[in-house]
Parts: structure tokens; C-alpha cells; sequence
């Protein structure tokens, strides 16, 4: 530890100073441009990027969910962007680490401290009055000779980043929920209506096949198969009105309000999904979804962390500077004062080993964050090529589907025609009408199964966007730098 204290010396000394001061800058500045750490490449460990295996040509727009064309659920993720409380919650995050950064960046300027204390001493001693008052003043400023303060900002202000990335992830995923479960319940509606109908045909068909057993031309047991079908299809009506009231309640609560307020929520019906959308280059996904850049921040932020802890190796250069008003008397005080100015240089030497533990822990923790952010941008490669393959297979199931309920139909008109002429056994009627009914049931989780891959993939594809709150909503001091 070296500590100068400024006074006055004479010409010669003052030479021989100025000549160590220059000695120590040429020192310093070789140290600087030969020793520091240089930034590692952080680009995501995979080989090549290859183009994804199917595309469209519809292009993906940030707000993904308008290409439905459904103002309603426009209506509700505008809400939801504002009210839902985890999405409230993780801003906050946000704002936090904001706050963090300006705590950081304050490492930059000088500190400035006041003190004042003040005594009496009883007994009074002869020589000395009984008062013993002092006022105060002491700044401290550290040199950032090697940039390990700036270093330290820079970290910080890339995990800040990556909690906002954190929050556009949120928002994504938030929106891909809400899509979810509104088509859910429409589907629910949809299959409740389509059970109802089918009740009222089953109790129909009952009362053909009463009148038709008075005349002795069925058996008992088909009235009681046929009561029987009816009342598997008053249990799937119960587990349907069920569906309904519980996705009700999902969405109030994605809403920010209590499922106990009803929610208008009539008016819609399952859209038609439109042909597949440009997937794009997978750079550019990279570049565009919020959780691989999370990711990437994160990795900026410890590749800081790591050029920070090696540069705690290095000497650091301090300034400080002290005044004081001392006096035994409080009516003189202003006339006794002194000060003095200091610089301290100190440089490491033995730490037990801690230092370089502390750097191999930041590199170790650097590589870390690289490896997590390759696998993210694998699971963002992964999750377009899943969600494209199973759009095509699930448009083909769909047509599939859609043929096996126009033959059942058909097939069902055939044999309740023979079955009035005579020519048929009702068994061979119920079985067909239950297939029947099943597949149209089948046919609207088909529909909807379809649409929930499309909402996988627009999120797959999707970036960010404009929720509402914004950075520039929260203005600070430090958001210039931020910015730059």
C-alpha cells in the first residue's frame, strides 16, 4: 500500500516524483493493452445453421394471434397483457434489475460522505474547554484502469436485458395460452351442442323403436341397447358442460379476475387455419425469439463476469480526499479546519488462492451459459420442425376423418332405410349411429387439436412485441446509458 500525502516539496523531489508517476503510467498502460482479458467468440456451438426441412409462404407478424381473425380473442390477450398478474409480476423483475444497473453504474462516480459528532466532557478540564465538536467531509474515487468497474456495468446491464427478454417470453407464452384455451372452450361448446343434438336424435330413434316392438317387429334388447347409447351420450353432455364452466375459469384467471365474475364470452367459433407460414431462415429465429435471446444476454452477461473477476487481479488505483472543522468550542469552530488528499495504489499479492478460484468459477460459469445457449437455440430448431411436421400430418388426419364421417353418414341412411323395410337388423343401426356420433365428436378434437399445433408453431416462430409497457415507460437516469 503506497499513500501519498499532496504537500509541498521542493523543485528537485518534485522532478524525481513526476519521473515515478511517468515510470508507473508506462507500466500500467503496457499492462493494460498485454494482460487484459479479451472477450471470448460466443457464437452458439453447432456447426452450421440448416434451413428447416418445410416452410409456407405466409408471413408471421409480431401480434402472431390476429391471422385468426377473432376480435374477441384480440379483445381478451390486450387484457391480459395488461391485468395478468404474472406478467405484472416478471415486469417488476425487470424493473429491479434495472435498478441494479444504476447501483452498479454508481461505482463509477465519487463518493461523498458528511459526518458531525459533537461531546461534552464533565468534569471541564482546566487546559481544554469541556466541548468537543467536528464537522466532516470525506470523498473516495476509485480509478478504472483496467475498465473492471465498466466491465462490471456492462454485466449487469446484460442481465437486465435478459429479464426483459424474460418478460417477452412470458408475454409469448401468455398469449399462446390464452389462444389455447379460448378455442378449448369453443371446441367444448361446440362438442356440447353436437351432444345435444345427438340426445334429441337418440330419444327420437327410442320412440320409433317402441312403437315399432307394439307392432312386434324388435326385440327388447335393442330398446335397451338403444337407452344405453343414450345415456353415454347424456354422460359425455355432463362432461362437456363440465369442460366449459372449467375453461371459463382458467381464462378469468389469465384475465387477472376472479372466476367467480362471469366473463362474456359468447359469439366466437374455431377458426379456419390458413396454409403453413414462412418459417424463415434459422438466423433469423435466432435473432427474433425472446428466449434465446435471453439466453444470449445471460452469456454476454457471464463472459463480462469472467473479463471482471480476471481484472480483480490486476492493482487498483484510489483517490480520496478528507476536511475537517474540529474546535473545543463551538463559536470558533469555522476557524479551525484542515484537509488533506490521498492516492492509494494497491495490488494484490496473496489471496490464498481466491482470486484465481473466483476466475476459474466466472469462466466455468461462462462456458456454461454458452453450452445453455446452444441448447436453446437446438429447442428453438426443434420446436419449429415438431410443429410443422404435425401441422401437415394433422391437416392429412382431418381429411382422413372428414371422409370416414361422410361414409359413415351415408352408410347410416343406407341401413336405416333397410332397417324400416325390414331388410336389416337394428344392431347394425346402432353400431352404425354410435360410429356416426363419434366421429363427429372426433372430428371437432380433430379441429381443435389442429389448431393448437398452429398456435405451437406461430409461438415457435414468433418474436416479441408491443404489450403495452415498455421501456420507455419507465424513464430513469441511467436509461442513456442503458441505451448505448
Amino acid at each position: 500500500m503506497v499513500n501519498n500525502n499532496v504537500v509541498r516539496v521542493n523543485p528537485k523531489i518534485g522532478r524525481w516524483r513526476n519521473l515515478w508517476i511517468f515510470v508507473c503510467i508506462l507500466f500500467v498502460g503496457t499492462l493494460y493493452f498485454n494482460c487484459s482479458p479479451k472477450y471470448s467468440n460466443l457464437s452458439p456451438p453447432i456447426e452450421e445453421f440448416q434451413e428447416f426441412s418445410t416452410s409456407g409462404d405466409t408471413l408471421v407478424s409480431g401480434k402472431w394471434w390476429e391471422v385468426f381473425n377473432d376480435e374477441k380473442l384480440n379483445t381478451l390477450i390486450d387484457t391480459a397483457m395488461q391485468s395478468n398478474l404474472n406478467l405484472a409480476a416478471r415486469w417488476q423483475q425487470f424493473i429491479a434489475s434495472r435498478a441494479s444497473v444504476r447501483s452498479q453504474t454508481s461505482n463509477r462516480w465519487p463518493t461523498l460522505e458528511a459526518s458531525a459528532q459533537t461531546a461534552r466532557t464533565l468534569p471541564e478540564p482546566d487546559f481544554v474547554g469541556g466541548e468537543n465538536t467536528q464537522l466532516g467531509f470525506f470523498s473516495s474515487y476509485e480509478v478504472d484502469l483496467w475498465g473492471r468497474i465498466g466491465t462490471a456495468i456492462n454485466a449487469e446491464r446484460f442481465r437486465s436485458e435478459a429479464s426483459y427478454f424474460d418478460y417477452e417470453a412470458l408475454s409469448l407464452s401468455l398469449s399462446a395460452e390464452i389462444a389455447t384455451t379460448w378455442y378449448q372452450l369453443q371446441a367444448a361448446k361446440k362438442q356440447l351442442k353436437i351432444t345435444e343434438d345427438q340426445i334429441k336424435t337418440n330419444e327420437a330413434i327410442i320412440k320409433l323403436i317402441r312403437s315399432r316392438f307394439v307392432g312386434g317387429q324388435i326385440r327388447a334388447v335393442d330398446i335397451l341397447r338403444q337407452a344405453q347409447l343414450l345415456e353415454s351420450t347424456k354422460e359425455q353432455k355432463i362432461i362437456f358442460e363440465t369442460n366449459v364452466e372449467l375453461l371459463k375459469n382458467q381464462l378469468s384467471v389469465l384475465l387477472g379476475r376472479q372466476p367467480q365474475i362471469q366473463l362474456s364470452l359468447d359469439g366466437s367459433s374455431l377458426p379456419n387455419i390458413s396454409q403453413l407460414p414462412d418459417a424463415g431462415l434459422p438466423l433469423d429465429l435466432v435473432r427474433r425469439r425472446p428466449d434465446v435471446k435471453q439466453s444470449f444476454a445471460l452469456l454476454l452477461a457471464a463472459d463480462r463476469d469472467m473479463a471482471s473477476a480476471v481484472l480483480s487481479k490486476y492493482p487498483r488505483l484510489s483517490l480520496s480526499g478528507r476536511g475537517q472543522l474540529r474546535s473545543n468550542n463551538f463559536d470558533n469552530l469555522f476557524d479551525n479546519w484542515a484537509y488533506s488528499l490521498a492516492g492509494n495504489l494497491l495490488a494484490p499479492i496473496f489471496y490464498g488462492g481466491r482470486l484465481s478460484a473466483e476466475a476459474d468459477r466466472a469462466t466455468a460459469i461462462k462456458e456454461q451459459r454458452l453450452y445453455e445457449y446452444g441448447q436453446a437455440t437446438l429447442i428453438a430448431f426443434r420446436e419449429v420442425e415438431d410443429a410443422m411436421v404435425q401441422d401437415v400430418k394433422q391437416t392429412e388426419r382431418l381429411e382422413n376423418i372428414g371422409r370416414q364421417l361422410e361414409l359413415a353418414e351415408k352408410s347410416n341412411k343406407q341401413l336405416r332405410v333397410e332397417f324400416l323395410n325390414g331388410f336389416s337388423p337394428y344392431l347394425d343401426v346402432l353400431l352404425g349411429l354410435d360410429q356416426e356420433q363419434q366421429l363427429r365428436r372426433d372430428f371437432v378434437s380433430a379441429q381443435l387439436q389442429h389448431i393448437q399445433i398452429r398456435i405451437a408453431l406461430y409461438r415457435a416462430l414468433a418474436g416479441g412485441f408491443d404489450t403495452g409497457r415498455t421501456i420507455e415507460n419507465q424513464k430513469s437516469k441511467v436509461d442513456e446509458l442503458y441505451e448505448q
